[in-house]
């Protein structure tokens, strides 16, 4: 078994399946890639058994159909030390043994039984939803950080996908932090709520993130496909029923302010360097156009104090909010205003953007308050 390769686009792809590797897997195999043969195309292949992605690359030579698994992190490491080049890999069906010859050298190691690579699950009856690369990867950007991280309430660690004839609707929440963002211009002819989990979709947004390309998710009740250009991903959805998000969501909020975000995000990132290292408190206190935006940490005797112009509407207001998921939220809002509506210092508040630069783009986020030590 022979074929060449270009060393560059051989490590780019290795690189961006390589997120799916674990450390110490219950198999051992699965510390490898999976190289697949045929005809002029050679596929490869990482899993953890939860999420399976592989990648095609389209070879000008390639000698014998067979199949191996190569040690990832050992190939990936040899290969960030070439300059671009021409790589000749070498692998006798027998003894499975690996020889890599490049310009200035030959290099050795072993591989296994391509046959004891896991086999991923083949989906039957499903369903098929059509989507722009550009949109999905913007929707799991804006709300996979708001997913918890509670494995006993394993159903909120995932990110909801929920699909309707009119639009498709992404949610996250860990019960702090919430974000809904809808998008009319994907629709589903079969309604359905698939929770996909945070590390399949994580590799899809790094995967996706440099491609203008259309994205063809199959799904059924247990397992959901990515294919894309030569990439395929599929993974295990978490079992279980999403809580009803919309409960949380307050409907009367009287009072808004609207602000520069830009502003807004570099005043919070600087105040909340003093804030309490434990609960990361930023206080807001709204009076007339003015908000005051305050922190402390009375442990080590840090405190400081920044005032912004905003338009504002409602009685004056006082209120504790968690500093990093103000960040979070104000990082993955890309317009130049956004609003903030609140009702009570004790309920949550709502952020959205100010205008609204896709008509078809919807974006809801939700933040719990934190007490305040004082009022």
């Amino acid at each position: 078994m022979k074929f060449i390769v270009s060393s560059s686009s051989l490590l780019k792809s290795l690189q961006s399946l390589s997120g799916v590797i674990i450390s110490n897997p219950t198999l051992p195999i699965l510390e490898c890639f999976l190289f697949e043969f045929k005809e002029k195309t050679l596929t490869v292949t990482a899993s953890d058994l939860e999420t399976t992605v592989s990648c095609d690359l389209a070879l000008e030579l390639i000698e014998g159909d067979s199949k191996v698994a190569i040690p990832a992190k050992l190939l990936i490491d040899t290969l960030k030390t070439f300059a671009e080049q021409p790589l000749t890999f070498e692998i006798d069906d027998k003894t499975l043994a690996i020889e890599i010859i490049s310009d200035s050298g030959k290099y050795k190691l072993a591989g296994q039984k391509g046959e004891d690579f896991t086999k991923p699950p083949v989906l039957e009856d499903v369903s098929k939803v059509e989507m722009d690369a550009i949109t999905l990867s913007n929707a799991i950007n804006k709300t996979i950080f708001a997913a918890g991280n509670d494995e006993l309430r394993r159903i909120m660690s995932g990110v909801l996908f929920e699909l309707n004839k009119s639009e498709v609707t992404f949610v996250a929440t860990d019960a702090h932090k919430l974000v809904k963002h809808t998008r009319s211009d994907i629709k589903s002819t079969k309604a359905a709520q698939l929770v996909l989990p945070k590390k399949p979709l994580q590799l899809l947004k790094n995967i996706l993130s440099n491609l203008d390309t259309s994205v063809t998710l199959e799904f059924n009740a247990a397992n959901a496909h990515f294919s894309f250009e030569n990439y395929s991903l599929k993974c295990r959805l978490i079992d279980g029923k999403y809580p009803n998000y919309d409960a949380v969501i307050p409907k009367e909020n009287p009072y808004k302010l609207t602000i520069d975000r830009t502003s807004l995000l570099n005043s919070i990132k600087r105040v909340s360097i003093f804030s309490n290292k434990t609960t990361h408190q930023v206080r807001f206190k709204v009076n007339g156009s003015e908000l005051s935006i305050s922190a402390e940490d009375v442990d080590f005797q840090n405190e400081a104090n920044e005032r912004l112009t905003c338009n504002y509407n409602g009685d004056d207001m006082e209120i504790g909010f968690n500093s990093r998921f103000l960040l979070e939220m104000l990082q993955n809002i890309t317009t130049e205003q956004v609003n903030i509506e609140m009702s009570a210092p004790n309920r949550a508040g709502i952020i959205l953007p100010a205008e609204k630069i896709d008509k078809d783009d919807d974006l809801l986020m939700l933040v719990m308050p934190v007490m305040l030590s004082n009022n």
